[in-house]
This record gives C-alpha cells, sequence and structure tokens, in this order.
C-alpha cells in the first residue's frame, strides 16, 4: 500500500501533466481550427462526430455539449460506421474523427470512406503523419507528450486534451452564433441552470395558498392563518389594498415584548414594508431579493395587487438555489 505522501504525489503529477497538455494546444489553435468554426457555422447539416474506443466517450461529451450550446451534432461509433450507420451521413454533413493515434484498424478503414463521401472531415488527431490526418481536410491538432499514466499507455493526458480542444470548439461556435442566455434556456428548460433563465415567480407563487387576514383580526387568528397555510407568513388585507406582512419572526418578536395580546390586533405587529416582487419576475431575482434582505418569505404583487406568496423552500424545491 502507497503512503497518503506518494498518492498525493501521484495525484499532483497527473493533474500537472494534463494541465501542461491542455496549455499546449494553445499552439494549436490556428488557421484550420479557425475554418473549422466557419464552415461549421455556414453548414447547412450537422456535425457528426466519431471516434473509437476512449475517443469514442470523449467524441459523446463533445456531442452533447455541441448540442446544448447550438450547434447540432450526432455521434457515430467508428465501429458501427462500417456495419451500416455510415448512412447516417446526410450530403450537407461535416464528419469531425478523434482519435489519438489516427492509425487505429477501424479508423484506417473509415477515414477513406468518409473522404470519398465528399463531407468535409475534420480530423482531432494527435499523430499528423497518421491515416486519419492525411485523409483530414482540417487538423484539429491535440497531440501530447506524454500520457499521465506511469506507462505511457492509459489514455489519460490525450482524451483530456481531446475533451479540452473539443470545449474550445463549441465556445467558439457558441460565440459565432451569438448563442445567449435565452437560447440556453430553451435548451435546457429541466435543469436548474434553465429554471434561473425562464422560471417565473408567478410560476410558483400559484401553486401556493393566499393567506390573508384582516389588520383587525387578533393574534390568535394571525398564528392560525400562519401556521395552517405553511408558509410562514400571512399578507394584511383590506378591501383588496395590502397593509402589510406578518412572517412567524414577527409572532416570536411579539411575544418577547408582549405577555397579555388581548388588545393586539394584526395592524399592531405587521411590517408596513414588506419586500415585494411583480409575478413576472425571474425566480432568480427573487432569490437575489430574498438573500439580500436575508429573509425567507417574498410578497408575489401584480397590477392587481395581491398575487400570493413565494417561500425560499419554493426556490429550493425548483433546484433554482
Amino acid at each position: 500500500m502507497k503512503s497518503k505522501k506518494s498518492i498525493i504525489a501521484a495525484g499532483v503529477n497527473t493533474l500537472q501533466l494534463e494541465a501542461q497538455a491542455i496549455l499546449g494546444l494553445i499552439n494549436h489553435i490556428n488557421d484550420d481550427f479557425a475554418t473549422a468554426v466557419e464552415r461549421i457555422i455556414t453548414s447547412q447539416g450537422r456535425v457528426i462526430i466519431t471516434g473509437i474506443g476512449k475517443s469514442a466517450i470523449i467524441a459523446q461529451k463533445i456531442v452533447a455539449t455541441f448540442n446544448s450550446t447550438g450547434t447540432p451534432a450526432v455521434f457515430m461509433h467508428a465501429a458501427d460506421a462500417v456495419h451500416g450507420d455510415l448512412g447516417m451521413i446526410q450530403k450537407d454533413d461535416i464528419v469531425m474523427c478523434l482519435s489519438k493515434s489516427g492509425n487505429t484498424a477501424e479508423i484506417k478503414v473509415l477515414a477513406p470512406l468518409l473522404k470519398r463521401s465528399g463531407n468535409l472531415l475534420i480530423g482531432m488527431v494527435g499523430q499528423l503523419q497518421s491515416e486519419l490526418a492525411l485523409q483530414a481536410d482540417l487538423i484539429l491538432n491535440t497531440t501530447v507528450e506524454k500520457e499521465a499514466c506511469p506507462h505511457n499507455l492509459a489514455p489519460t493526458t490525450s482524451t483530456t486534451a481531446q475533451l479540452a480542444m473539443g470545449d474550445a470548439l463549441a465556445i467558439c461556435l457558441l460565440h459565432a452564433r451569438a448563442f445567449n442566455e435565452n437560447d440556453f434556456a430553451r435548451f435546457h428548460p429541466g435543469g436548474s441552470l434553465g429554471k434561473r433563465l425562464y422560471l417565473k415567480v408567478a410560476e410558483m407563487a400559484i401553486k401556493n395558498e393566499k393567506p390573508t387576514i384582516r389588520p383587525d383580526a387578533p393574534v390568535k387568528d394571525v398564528i392560525i392563518e400562519i401556521s395552517k397555510n405553511r408558509l410562514g407568513a400571512v399578507v394584511v388585507i383590506d378591501h383588496d389594498l395590502i397593509l402589510g406582512i406578518i412572517t412567524d419572526g414577527d409572532i416570536r418578536r411579539m411575544l418577547e415584548k408582549h405577555t397579555d395580546l388581548s388588545n393586539i390586533c394584526a395592524r399592531d405587529i405587521m411590517n408596513g414594508n414588506p419586500k415585494k416582487i411583480d409575478k413576472d419576475m425571474l425566480a432568480i431575482t427573487a432569490l437575489e431579493i430574498i438573500k439580500e434582505n436575508n429573509i425567507t418569505q417574498l410578497l408575489v404583487t401584480s397590477k392587481n395587487g395581491y398575487f400570493g406568496l413565494i417561500h425560499l423552500h419554493d426556490l429550493l424545491h425548483e433546484g433554482v438555489l
């Protein structure tokens, strides 16, 4: 069993090697890289991304990143390509093939077939004299000095370089498409990131009760209303006019100051200047207001007045926080 010191040293060395490999890619962001971005942007088709082994796994991640940032992409496994999957490639598609060596058996068979189809072939490759590099129209150079594996065998540094190059390509495409937050929200409606960009306050408030109390209501009724609706607050309303809000914190502070509650009513303990938000504002804005003011409830309004309440727990439940 290795000592903790040697384990830590091996971990640090791995990250240093991979970091150096990524920095080394800066010298390979060249005319071929820029042309690849331009051709993908102007293409009427998709980007078909293929690879074998660990490169195939990286290819799938790049496909996912492309699709989520506005560039239509499809994964094609290099081994399956020569057994029928080549049929997924349409005339306007661009093909990108990932391979460290560029000379694996599957790639050596596939590269000439891709070239023959007439589609633009981009090779993301680590050996510039390989079959893939020679067949490719454009080369994304992911050459690395060595793998992080002490035997220089397990794909580690090389796959990290492929992943980083794929990210660089995706982000350049994102900028070229002027892909913005609204576009991102359309492609990520179910995730927490998407909800930060599209979920509105009204969509949460409408699910909650609308606790209200008269300004002359006794403390007992206030406590019952707060407890019944489980939002930790009640809004004081007089003829549809919002007068204020009472939270469970207000109740606790009132109890600390008074022993005789017989003459105390809602008006006496309410906050007459509650923090508010319009129902059409984004949930992320509500979260900012809650955090800035160190509160847990927020009064939601509309042009007609009182719309509802939202609680910090609503934001947690929706994954906004």
